[in-house]
């Protein structure tokens, strides 16, 4: 799926309420009307005219202009696009984001309860990643396998600033490419969600100027989430890893989530995560926290 992103307010990534166009066709999606043309995919009243609105309505939706937006005509245009479930969601954020009022974000919080969840993964990593791919908190593992976020300032604790501006992910990731453009879809998902986040705005434009891949993919505007799959690895000590991931949201916060890797028993993958284990000196306690992130209602009652 498509989305544009122009200065919002305050420097907030802007997003109208439907993707611009012309729009790319992916496989099963409309083709586009036969003619020459000089961008293909779908033009404006091509999409229109499978949705069932006027030209002029659409152009208006595109750009914010129209607030109060349908479910009907919504899921018109979401057939007409051939959108799956994930950019169905992403477009109805677009679309209600217009509607709803700006709320200030209150900081996320790591319940104590979960720091206890990543000191018992022994032989799994796993970390909580938060807001903007912020890195919350990660167990020994975890750091071993990325970079010790924990030695790093609260600022750069960030799985978007780690994938992009630091050289050693782009020999950890096999398919780097492939795992960046996923973050980067990632964040234009999340930038659905709260358009009017700040702290994304300066993500955003610190990437875009440091980082011409980033900046070349921020301007496709996919969206995606990953719940579950499989990781390849090239780890500097112990060499390639095939890692199973889930990615799982504790209730209570919806833009927290708890990615935990496993590897397959009795494989080679199984064997290099033992002896990242025993490679790396630190003791099995629990992580160490992020200072911001710690949740100061818990244990309360």
């Amino acid at each position: 799926m498509s989305t544009p992103t122009a200065p919002g307010e305050h420097g907030a990534p802007g997003v109208p309420a439907v993707p611009p166009g012309p729009h790319q066709p992916r496989r099963g999606r409309p083709a586009p009307q036969p003619g020459a043309r000089r961008v293909p995919g779908l033009r404006r009243e091509e999409v229109a005219r499978l949705a069932g609105v006027s030209v002029d309505y659409y152009v208006r939706l595109e750009r914010g202009r129209t607030l109060n937006v349908s479910d009907a005509v919504l899921d018109a245009i979401a057939r007409a696009l051939r959108l799956n479930d994930t950019e169905r969601g992403h477009l109805s954020a677009l679309a209600r984001r217009a509607r709803t009022r700006r709320r200030p974000m209150p900081p996320q919080r790591v319940r104590p309860g979960m720091y206890r969840i990543l000191e018992g993964l022994t032989d799994s990593p796993a970390i909580v990643v938060g807001r903007r791919t912020d890195v919350l908190a990660a167990n020994r593992l975890a750091r071993a396998l990325y970079t010790d976020f924990d030695a790093l300032p609260p600022r750069e604790r960030n799985m978007a600033r780690f994938m992009f501006l630091d050289k050693a992910a782009r020999e950890l990731y096999v398919d780097w490419a492939s795992a960046a453009r996923g973050t980067v879809a990632g964040l234009h998902l999340y930038a659905g969600r709260h358009p009017h986040d700040r702290d994304l705005a300066e993500l955003i434009g610190e990437l875009s100027l440091r980082d011409q891949d980033f900046r070349r993919w921020w301007a496709e505007h996919d969206v995606l989430r990953r719940t579950h799959g499989s990781k390849r690895r090239h780890h500097p000590v112990v060499g390639d890893l095939t890692l199973d991931y889930e990615a799982l949201t504790p209730n209570g916060d919806p833009d927290q989530i708890l990615g935990v890797y496993t590897a397959e028993p009795g494989s080679a993958s199984e064997q290099a995560l033992r002896l990242l284990a025993s490679w790396t000196s630190e003791p099995a306690t629990m992580p160490r926290p992020n200072p911001a992130a710690l949740d100061p209602q818990a244990g309360a009652g």
